[in-house]
C-alpha cells in the first residue's frame, strides 16, 4: 500500500515544470518524470490484445452487520453488507461482498483506459462502468511498477518475478505463489486465468500469516510502508469458487478509523477465509456495485487505479 496520489492532468503539468525547473541537468529531472508522471502505454487496445491471445474460453464479528444488496446471474452471485465495529475514535467500518462463481472465469480484470502500461489510472467506479460491471473492486496498481507477474483473462502482460502473488486458476482454485519460481508461461499452461502481484499474503491454511506487519511491497520510492491503520482492500479464498472480497475504509475519526495487516487478517479468518492476499489500499480502497461506490474513499472521493477486478452485469 501506498501514500501516493495519482495525478490530474493538470497537476502532472504542473509537476513537470517544476520538476524540470528544479532538476534540470541533473539527469534527476528526467528520471522522476519518466517514473512517477508520463504514461508510458505499451499495449493501447487491451480489449484487442485479449482477443488475440487469449488461450482460454471466456464463460462477521462482534458489530452491526446490514446486508446491503445482491446480484446473481447464471455465471455468479454476489451478496454486499456493511459491517460496523468498535465505537467513537475505535469506530471501523467495511464492506464485504460474497461472491459465489458459477464459472472462475466470470471474475475478470481490466485496465484503465483499456490501456496497459505505466502511470495509466482511472477511477474504479469508471473503468467499471466502461466494461458494463456489476460489481468491481481496485486492483493492484501494477502501473505503478515494472515487476511482477500479470497474466489477466488469461492473457500474459507482465513476466518479471519479483514478490509473491495471487493466482485464480479456470478451476476456481486460487493460490498464493512465489513469482520469483516460476514463468508466466508456465502458470498459463497450469490454467491461470487472473494474477495479482502485490501483497503481502495475510492467511494461509486458514491462518494469519506471521510477520505480515513487517512486510513491504517494493522497496522503491513512496512504496514503503503499508504498516498502521489504513483502509485496505483483500481478497479471501473461502472454498473452490467462494471468494470474499472486503474494503475497509479509513482515516475518517468517528466513521472509520482503518486497520492494520493482523487485523485484516483476523477479518478475513472471520469470514471463513482460508487463504487472504492483500490488494492496494489507502486512497485507492473501493468497492463499487450496480453502479455505485459503496464505500467511502479516504481521499473524500475516488482515487485513479490502474485496473479492477470485476463481475460483468
Amino acid at each position: 500500500m501506498s501514500k501516493r496520489t495519482p495525478l490530474s492532468v493538470r497537476a502532472r503539468v504542473i509537476i513537470a515544470s517544476a520538476l524540470s525547473l528544479t532538476l534540470v541537468g541533473t539527469g534527476g529531472a528526467a528520471w522522476a518524470l519518466d517514473r512517477f508522471v508520463i504514461e508510458h502505454v505499451e499495449i493501447g487496445d487491451v480489449s484487442a490484445y485479449e482477443a488475440e491471445n487469449s488461450t482460454v474460453s471466456a464463460a462477521a464479528s462482534a458489530g452491526g452487520v446490514t446486508t446491503e444488496n445482491s446480484y446473481t446471474s447464471d455465471q455468479a452471485s454476489v451478496t454486499i453488507s456493511t459491517v460496523v465495529t468498535g465505537s467513537g475514535d475505535d469506530t471501523v467500518t467495511y464492506y464485504v461482498a460474497d461472491v459465489t462463481l458459477n464459472d472462475a472465469t466470470a471474475l475478470r480484470s481490466a485496465f484503465a483506459h483499456d490501456e496497459f502500461g505505466e502511470n495509466i489510472v482511472e477511477k474504479t467506479s469508471a473503468i467499471a462502468e466502461d466494461n458494463g460491471a456489476v460489481f468491481a473492486i481496485n486492483g493492484d496498481y501494477y502501473g505503478f511498477r515494472d515487476t511482477g507477474i500479470e497474466i489477466r483473462n488469461g492473457v500474459i502482460y507482465r513476466d518479471d518475478g519479483a514478490r509473491d502473488g495471487l493466482a485464480f486458476y479456470t478451476d476456481g482454485t486460487v493460490k498464493v505463489y512465489d513469482e520469483t519460481k516460476t514463468t508466466a508461461q508456465r502458470l498459463l499452461d497450469d490454467g491461470v486465468w487472473n494474477t495479482l502481484s502485490f501483497g503481502p499474503a495475510l492467511v494461509e491454511d486458514g491462518e494469519v500469516v506471521d510477520g505480515i506487519e513487517d512486510a513491504e511491497v517494493d522497496t522503491n520510492i513512496g512504496n514503503h510502508s503499508i504498516q498502521g491503520d489504513q483502509p485496505r482492500t483483500a481478497v479471501g479464498v473461502i472454498d473452490d469458487d467462494h471468494l470474499v472480497f472486503v474494503v475497509v475504509d479509513g482515516r475518517d475519526t468517528g466513521y472509520s478509523t482503518g486497520v492494520t495487516l493482523t487485523e485484516l487478517a483476523g477479518i478475513m479468518t472471520s469470514l471463513g477465509a482460508t487463504t487472504a492476499y492483500n490488494l492496494d489500499g489507502g486512497g485507492s480502497s473501493t468497492m463499487y456495485f450496480d453502479g455505485e461506490v459503496v464505500n467511502r474513499p479516504s481521499n473524500g472521493g475516488e482515487r485513479g487505479t490502474s485496473d479492477i477486478l470485476y463481475l460483468a452485469g
